[in-house]
């Protein structure tokens, strides 16, 4: 069957599955406290509100009538050997690979309609983190940062928790890290140490249907590298059809299983300090305009991205219009267009 009019069959079942959810979803309600989803917004205003709507923001899945009491959580995780194994991946409902100092990287995991017990190796914050978190109006769970960081994520208004907050620990009798990554994170017991008023953020991708995607090559097969020492790979399974991190270190079982795989090429800066090993810290500039590769289906589909400031909405066009991401769970990569690395290769 040519791949173009499976896409659109499947996009028309995605749409009358939606539809259904939420005739059901609407059943019950009182005229007095309307809770029908049909009166609910496709997805949440630009800046946000007080009610979810019909969709989650971060994937643009149906979403319940009820809205979490609990903000979004972004947890910041080790991506290296040492972090081995990852917990929580599989209950993120997004994910962002950036770049940090030395040339490995660090994961911006998005907990939003799930909140898992366990979920670390939790590390440090960094700049680069302000441009990821301030568009969902998340919290923002780390080990530390450094002196600078502080200051940037404080003008930012960045609200995070550490170390030592509720559900925020170091599991001293941890048999599978070492000292420095046996930090872990509760989310559960962290939401439920959080008074204020959440704000729903608004809809982290343009999200749209699968008959939206209309992929130009066959990329079943993606290599992302960040530099000479940290390549991320990607492989699309056909009977899953999700694409699966193929050198993750997630726990077996507990692995990111992502619709699709979002590159958007990034300029880089400098944070102005450098780590104890004396590495420069780079920083993401995660706003003003790039090109990207959307990867989906086993296919890719390019085009360009546009974010104002770094707490604006994500932007996504092609050379016929806007773009939209198919809904479901993406993996976001921050690949910095640099001299000194940052490239990414696909085969069918």
């Amino acid at each position: 069957m040519p791949a173009r009019p499976r896409r659109l069959r499947a996009g028309a079942v995605v749409a009358l599955g939606l539809a259904a959810s939420l005739v059901i979803a609407g059943c019950g309600g009182s005229s007095s406290t309307p809770s029908s989803a049909a009166t609910r917004p496709q997805s949440q205003p630009t800046q946000g509100g007080t009610r979810l709507a019909a969709v989650w923001p971060l994937t643009g899945l149906p979403a319940p009538d009820a809205t979490p009491t609990h903000p979004v959580m972004i947890v910041k995780i080790d991506n290296t050997a040492a972090s081995q194994p990852q917990y929580g991946l599989g209950e993120a409902d997004m994910v962002v690979e950036e770049l940090v100092e030395g040339g490995i990287t660090r994961l911006a995991t998005m907990f939003y309609s799930q909140l898992p017990k366990k979920v670390g190796p939790v590390r440090s914050m960094r700049a680069s983190d302000i441009g990821v978190v301030t568009p969902t109006h998340a919290v923002l769970v780390a080990s530390g940062a450094a002196p600078s960081t502080y200051a940037r994520l404080a003008q930012a208004h960045v609200k995070y928790y550490l170390m030592g907050s509720p559900g925020v620990s170091r599991d001293a009798n941890d048999p599978e890290h070492d000292f420095l990554h046996s930090v872990f994170a509760d989310l559960p017991v962290l939401a439920r140490s959080i008074k204020a008023t959440p704000i729903v953020p608004a809809s982290y991708l343009p999200w749209g249907p699968e008959s939206s995607f209309t992929g130009v090559a066959a990329a079943r097969r993606i290599a992302v590298k960040f530099s000479g020492t940290s390549t991320t790979h990607f492989l699309y399974n056909l009977a899953t059809k999700k694409y699966l991190n193929t050198n993750t270190h997630a726990k077996r079982g507990d692995q990111f299983k992502a619709d699709s795989v979002l590159v958007l090429r990034v300029r880089e800066g400098n944070a102005g300090y450098r780590d104890p090993a004396g590495n420069p810290v780079p920083e993401t500039l995660f706003f003003g305009t790039g090109t990207l590769m959307l990867f989906h289906d086993g296919q890719v589909m390019r085009g360009t991205w546009s974010k104002t400031k770094r707490d604006s909405p994500l932007v996504l066009t092609t050379a016929a219009g806007s773009m939209k991401v198919p809904a479901g769970h993406v993996w976001i990569e921050l690949l910095p267009v640099t001299t000194a690395g940052g490239s990414i290769t696909y085969t069918p």
